[in-house]
């Protein structure tokens, strides 16, 4: 009786090539999908205000948002070997608007963007599996040319399908959302607008009274309308000045009502038109070409050289930098701030105060070049404005966020401008919504001077209050918020926000 023997060598050999063959098939289905879906799997969707395209990346696993050229974000929300990235592209003008004006929208952004996103997911999800399936199937048949083949591929890429989804489903994490990691300008994100579960429970809180908030524009218009002319001898120039919007599209909504409905000559804006001067962000500077006056403008240290740019591309817009121009028979002078925060590789805290001195200095002898003093003179941070004391006699500043008025020891008046803009999204960080504000100047169209100035405050984001105070202006006078010597009421310099 003769013992029982092992598996042959042909035996071997045919497992061997039984292997190859299904090896082969994998590589050639797996091929086959990844470049259908490298190729071609991508779609375009909007969220919320912003239009938005999707994929699906092999690069493992979690979630990767992209805000170029700002940076992007990436969560550790899921492990697998598919990696879900979405890149925003650009901010919809009239969705922004929409939003920004509407409270029943504006109450359900959160689950709008939700929906949205969950519906391009989904969307995403579909395509790239048919992407998938049907490179494999392609590639198969092209490279094997046997008709059961690109079945086995469908089969064989349906299944890491699966178990890719079912990976993805057994190691989702949402708690990793709260986490996000921050790369290229955004690293900065939290430190300019704060934690981002803060900025969502008081938006909570505060969106249940915006509808009071925007009914009162409507207050806001007609009780402007109603308010009488200053009095004056002569005929009366009217600038509204604003500053800080921030890319706030409420900030934009109340500059062009304001000058729609009251008879204004033209804008003056002491700068941060944006918050970090970047191409997506400048799209939304065509706003400013939609007014039907005058658009005169610095360039603040939140906004770049191409913002400057682009304002002065607008066809209603004078760009002031070291130079004047004449509105409405008033002259006007501006200098631009000398920084921009977001390039951080700027100097130190006292250096940019010297730096802002001596920008002053600079237009300061401008002004000494010209015939007569200019009526307006506008900078950006109030810092400028110290060299300029008794050579004009009204200077118009911003970046601090906070309206002051007041005389230099020489009687030059200085008026800081809060945040036409409400400070942007960082008006949501204090315990307080920044309130958006504006002023409306009146100034002798003969002489220049400065006659009344209404000030116009509508509350921030949950504040219903709509404030608008007539103050008429004495040559002697010494207006409240900074006195006579020009120092803040605690002895200190006017202040200048670093995140202003």
């Amino acid at each position: 009786m003769s013992e029982p023997t092992g598996p042959g060598p042909s035996h071997w050999r045919s497992r061997a090539r039984v292997g190859g063959r299904w090896a082969l098939r994998v590589v050639i289905a797996l091929t086959g999908a990844l470049v259908a879906v490298l190729l071609f799997g991508r779609i375009s969707a909007p969220v919320g205000p912003f239009d938005a395209t999707l994929a699906f990346r092999p690069t493992g696993g979690g979630a990767s948002v992209g805000v170029p050229p700002l940076g992007s974000l990436s969560v550790d929300v899921y492990d697998g070997p598919l990696r879900l990235d979405i890149d925003l592209q650009r901010v919809d003008q009239e969705r922004a608007r929409a939003l920004a004006t509407d409270p029943v929208r504006l109450a359900g952004v959160v689950g709008q963007v939700t929906a949205d996103l969950r519906s391009a997911v989904v969307r995403l999800t579909w395509t790239t599996a048919a992407l998938a399936l049907a490179g494999a199937a392609l590639t198969s048949l092209v490279i094997t040319r046997r008709r059961r083949e690109p079945l086995i591929a469908v089969g064989v890429t349906a299944a890491v399908l699966v178990g890719t989804a079912g990976l993805g489903a057994a190691t989702w994490r949402p708690q990793a959302l709260s986490q996000p990691t921050y790369t290229g300008l955004l690293v900065n994100a939290t430190s300019l607008i704060g934690s981002a579960e803060d900025i969502a429970a008081r938006f909570d809180a505060y969106r249940a009274s915006l509808e009071d908030l925007v009914g009162n524009v409507g207050t806001l218009y007609s009780a402007l309308s109603r308010l009488p002319a200053p009095d004056t001898d002569g005929e009366t120039v009217a600038f509204l000045h604003v500053s800080d919007i921030h890319l706030n599209p409420a900030g934009f909504d109340l500059v062009r009502q304001v000058v729609e409905q009251f008879p204004v000559d033209a804008v003056l804006d002491t700068g941060d038109l944006t918050d970090w001067g970047s191409e997506p962000e400048n799209r939304l500077i065509t706003t400013v070409g939609e007014l039907d006056v005058p658009y005169v403008f610095i360039r603040g240290n939140h906004d770049s050289a191409t913002t400057a740019a682009l304002v002065a591309a607008q066809p209603n817009a004078t760009v002031l930098d070291d130079s004047t121009v004449t509105v409405a028979g008033i002259e006007i002078a501006g200098t631009p701030d000398p920084r921009f925060t977001p390039d951080k590789t700027t100097g130190d805290d006292d250096a940019s105060e010297d730096v802002l001195f001596q920008s002053g200095e600079e237009l300061a002898a401008v002004v000494a070049e010209l015939p007569a003093p200019p009526a307006v003179t506008m900078v950006h941070d109030p810092l400028q404005a110290r060299p300029l004391d008794g050579e004009v006699p009204l200077v118009l500043a911003g970046h601090t966020h906070e309206r002051r008025v007041g005389r230099f020891d020489e009687g030059t008046l200085l008026m800081v401008q809060g945040s036409t803009g409400g400070a942007g999204l960082r008006g949501l960080e204090g315990e307080y919504p920044e309130p958006l504000t504006c002023t409306v100047l009146y100034l002798d169209a003969e002489t220049g001077q400065l006659q009344a100035y209404d000030e116009i405050t509508l509350g921030g984001l949950g504040e219903t209050e709509v404030t608008i105070q007539r103050r008429t202006v004495a040559p002697d006078q010494a207006a409240e918020g900074i006195p006579t010597d020009g120092t803040a009421t605690d002895g200190a310099e006017a202040p200048a926000s670093p995140t202003g």
